[in-house]
């Protein structure tokens, strides 16, 4: 008896486009837009000082504790707007961590400017020191992740955490010297806030870093780097790739 061959299946591949051709037809039917912009990250440090500068005025008792209810208005008004217009064009940026920063801070703004508005003059919520103390562990993200290219927004990020954390303390303690040390940080906040403004935005409009930004990695890529650089990867991006 002589062996028989099975019979042949038949070739599911046969007549499927070559990689270079689905790699063609793929080109074809997609195009990756990028739209240069201005940088976010002037307009959301000006909020920011603002913010600070404003709170700081109250916390020192520099104005009336009866101009309370203006100090919250000023944070709903002036602050939450630009820090979240800021977050906005962060994410369209493609820069994740600006924008996850700059929209934390717009919405604790809001937060802390609404609670204010419906309370007495000079009361204290410990539900808003339990507030304050997660926004400033979550603040440590993304001063993690821009300290991977930007060290100067970390910085911001990190004080402004430091300084929620202290005002949380006062919420749910009432010990006046927590309150205190807010204030006072939030002095060299607007300080530092105001500088990362300027730097940022003359780095903006030359084109090159002027003023130190501590960029490094691929913060000074992104300076110095070629377009070909900062697009190579995009197709891993949240706006590109199916899966979040």
């Amino acid at each position: 008896m002589s062996a028989t061959s099975p019979p042949q299946q038949p070739d599911r591949r046969a007549g499927a486009p070559s990689a270079p051709a689905r790699a063609e037809r793929l080109e074809a039917m997609s195009r990756i837009m990028l739209r240069p912009i201005g940088s976010p990250l002037p307009l959301g440090m000006v909020g920011l000082g603002g913010a600070s500068i404003v709170l700081t005025g109250d916390q020192l008792s520099w104005f009336p504790a009866s101009q309370a209810h203006q100090v919250a208005l000023v944070v709903i008004l002036f602050a939450a707007p630009i820090q979240l217009l800021a977050a906005v064009f962060g994410f369209l940026g493609r820069d994740g961590a600006g924008g996850t920063g700059m929209a934390l801070l717009g919405v604790s703004w809001l937060t802390v400017g609404g609670l204010t508005l419906s309370s007495p003059p000079g009361s204290r919520s410990q539900v808003l020191g339990l507030l304050l103390f997660f926004v400033s562990a979550a603040l440590m993200v993304p001063a993690t992740a821009s300290a991977l290219g930007k060290v100067a927004a970390a910085v911001a990020f990190v004080m402004a955490g430091a300084r929620f954390a202290l005002t949380g303390v006062y919420e749910w303690s009432g010990i006046i010297g927590w309150e205190r040390a807010s204030g006072w940080l939030g002095i060299a906040l607007c300080v530092v806030a105001l500088y990362n403004a300027f730097a940022f935005e003359v780095e903006d409009t030359k084109h090159r870093t002027i003023l130190p930004v501590l960029r490094w990695g691929a913060g000074k890529r992104a300076m110095d780097g070629s377009v070909l650089a900062e697009v190579e990867k995009v197709e891993q991006e949240a706006g590109v790739r199916e899966q979040l």
